[in-house]
């Protein structure tokens, strides 16, 4: 019995025991979820909630006539929460009654998978309750727009389960066009006006009480006293002119991809004020192929001849020498402490005047003019340099101008043949902006100005603040010295090395050539590798635009020399803007056309006039040999002529006479983006026939 009665006792007190255990386990869980509830689902909020930035919209960088450069569009990730209870209540009716319809509007939009696969992927994520289905990335507003009124999706998020989370990215409309100048706004590294006005374009960022879901995502919770609405950026409106930019980048692209160069650069500035209207830079990425890579309208370089401008400037300034007066050019060959200066050519003259040493570009002139007047004291040729900004940056309201390199008495690589080579343009680097600047201020009269590229601030199109041009230096020259400067740059386009270039122009160019052999890297100049310029402005007696071309050609280029390779591309800029801008400002005699009846010059089908021709019973002669979807139609009169029309993929077409319809249509095809000005038929055309033409790239079309 005592053991009976032993093994009972534990019995009972083991259960005694598990009972209260369950006792107390019952009691804190009541007291955990009746008294401290409320402690632990704030808890738990606070792990799953938390506060989450909204990203601020950046502010758009505008041309100075409106149009969009740089500008904030928004893109939505789509996912669909398939736990959300309406899709699962009566045996989940509403997803069944919709997913066939869905899946097709899917198909239909996207295009990337067939109905039955998107039926099939979101079955198998509602049927296994995913909570974070990822359906769509980066889609367009356009496109959420569409998918928020298709079955199921219209039921809104609490319903369909579909969470849209918005971003903005940062779009260049004109894509490649003035991409370093107008710049990129990356997270880091940003380049260009994104760089320099960075805090004017950033807004201020809001902030949101979001929840955690499964996956990592976020969505927001209701709004209340957490929410702070984000702030846009400010806008700014640049100087950059779209068609002046579009028609410096064709210029130079051209001539680039014929003479196969490494890179270069083309800019253009608006005398009176300084505003820089277009600057084009272009760097080589591939076989044929050429992209906005590099600024190198900033990065010091040997300007070469155009520096020889300098050295007159200096002469003529301190009553040194006239134009008129006399050097002798030793036929071109000139040896100074057992270095040759050379001459491009050998001549062979030997008396000349400063202006036909200047005009023929002699490296010998104006190597004698700086070591007979300048040797014994450095320092006024140097005062010049000063007086004239050349030793500092230009100031332009850009971040990442280079300072000049210039080598002066004391450096320890000074040497003997330091000056007169500086004297035509070597043993000194300066920036293209610094050449830009130079020759404006002697366009403008003797005006420096300080280059800019913003003309105002905005908010919510307000203007706020505004920049108006600034002044350097109103009296950098004698008005003597600007005379007889503007005299040697014009001689330079009328008897000298520009003669042939604008030989029957229509209107007056001064300017100066230049070609400077550069170094390779650590191969020196071994690899004959040149840099042709062109620095000048337009019309020359009245000048509206300043415009520097410089190109670095590939070794052993055949051609090489600035009135052949940088030339031509001013030329084109020159041509283009004279005929469009200026043309019309300078109180020109006004050129009547005749009516279209009398004269006229079509584009059009060829199968349209064939209609057309047989139906009214008009006969035409079609000289076109080959099939062709389009042809040119001339004639005066009755008579009528059509002649062959080939589009290629890669050169601009002749679309002068089209109709808008057909016009828009032919460029569109080729990627191209149309900004049209007027009604009627095309009359003119931004990208000329037989250009080099890349997608995303602007044209401007004028109708009659």
């Amino acid at each position: 019995m005592d053991v009976k009665r032993d093994i009972l006792w534990r019995v009972y007190l083991s259960y005694v025991l598990v009972v209260a255990v369950c006792i107390l386990i019952l009691g804190k869980a009541f007291y955990i979820q009746q008294v401290q509830g409320s402690y632990w689902r704030g808890l738990s909020d606070s792990l799953h909630q938390r506060i989450a930035e909204i990203p601020a919209a950046r502010g758009t960088i505008y041309s100075e006539d409106g149009q969009m450069l740089s500008t904030n569009i928004p893109q939505f990730d789509i996912t669909i929460d398939f736990r959300v209870e309406p899709l699962h209540e009566k045996n989940g009716k509403s997803f069944r009654e919709n997913i066939d319809s869905l899946s097709i509007c899917l198909a239909d939009l996207f295009k990337d998978q067939t109905a039955e696969m998107y039926k099939s992927n979101m079955t198998k994520a509602y049927e296994a309750r995913t909570g974070n289905f990822e359906l769509k990335k980066k889609i367009n507003y356009r496109q959420y727009l569409q998918l928020s009124k298709f079955p199921l999706f219209k039921l809104g998020r609490y319903k369909s389960g579909m969470i849209a989370q918005e971003r903005n990215i940062r779009l260049n409309p004109y894509h490649n066009m003035g991409y370093r100048t107008i710049g990129l706004a990356r997270e880091q590294n940003k380049v260009g006006l994104e760089l320099s006005y960075d805090t004017v374009l950033n807004g201020r960022n809001g902030r949101q009480l979001v929840r955690a879901i499964a996956g990592g995502v976020t969505v927001p919770v209701e709004e209340g006293e957490f929410e702070i609405s984000p702030e846009t950026g400010k806008d700014i409106v640049s100087t950059i002119d779209v068609f002046i930019q579009e028609v410096a980048e064709n210029a130079l692209m051209k001539m680039m991809i014929k003479n196969e160069a490494q890179y270069g650069v083309a800019m253009v500035m608006e005398v009176k004020t300084g505003k820089i209207k277009a600057i084009a830079n272009l760097g080589k990425v591939g076989e044929g192929k050429y992209a906005e890579d590099l600024n190198y309208a900033m990065t010091p370089t040997e300007p070469g001849s155009t520096f020889k401008l300098v050295t007159l400037l200096s002469a003529l300034e301190d009553g040194k020498v006239t134009l008129n007066s006399r050097l002798n050019l030793e036929g071109g060959v000139w040896n100074v402490a057992g270095q040759t200066v050379k001459d491009s050519e050998k001549h062979g003259k030997f008396d000349a005047s400063v202006l036909e040493a200047f005009e023929e570009s002699s490296n010998v002139g104006m190597a004698k003019i700086a070591m007979q007047h300048y040797s014994n004291n450095v320092n006024a040729y140097f005062k010049h340099l000063t007086k004239l900004r050349l030793d500092s940056t230009s100031g332009i309201d850009l971040v990442g101008e280079q300072k000049p390199r210039i080598v002066k008495p004391g450096n320890r690589v000074w040497g003997p043949t330091t000056l007169p080579w500086m004297a035509f343009g070597y043993n000194i680097e300066i920036a293209p902006i610094q050449t830009l600047n130079l020759y404006n201020a002697i366009a403008n009269n003797g005006v420096m100005m300080r280059p800019y590229l913003v003309n105002s601030i905005q908010e919510e199109g307000k203007v706020i603040k505004t920049f108006s041009p600034k002044i350097y230096n109103a009296n950098l020259i004698k008005p003597s010295t600007e005379r007889d400067l503007r005299i040697a740059l014009e001689g330079v386009c009328i008897n000298g090395t520009g003669k042939t270039l604008f030989k029957n122009s229509l209107y007056k160019v001064a300017g100066k050539t230049g070609t400077a052999k550069v170094a390779n890297g650590n191969k020196g100049y071994n690899d004959g590798i040149f840099q042709s310029s062109f620095a000048g402005y337009f019309p020359a007696d009245n000048p509206q635009y300043t415009c520097v071309v410089i190109i670095k050609n590939r070794p052993h280029a055949p051609i090489f020399y600035g009135a052949a390779v940088a030339g031509p591309v001013f030329k084109e800029i020159a041509d283009r803007l004279y005929s469009t801008y200026i043309h019309n400002k300078l109180d020109t005699p006004p050129v009547f056309a005749l009516k279209d009846s009398s004269i006229f010059n079509y584009a059009v089908s060829k199968m349209s006039l064939q209609t057309i021709a047989k139906q009214l019973q008009i006969p035409y002669q079609d000289s076109s040999t080959i099939n062709t979807e389009w042809i040119q139609l001339k004639g005066a009169g009755k008579k009528a002529q059509a002649s062959i029309q080939i589009i290629s993929d890669s050169l601009m077409p002749n679309i002068a006479g089209m109709k808008l319809q057909d016009a828009l249509w032919l460029c569109e095809q080729k990627g191209l983006l149309v900004k049209c000005i007027g009604r009627g038929k095309v009359v003119k055309q931004s990208i000329t026939q037989g250009q080099y033409i890349q997608k995303g790239q602007l044209i401007q079309l004028e109708l009659n």
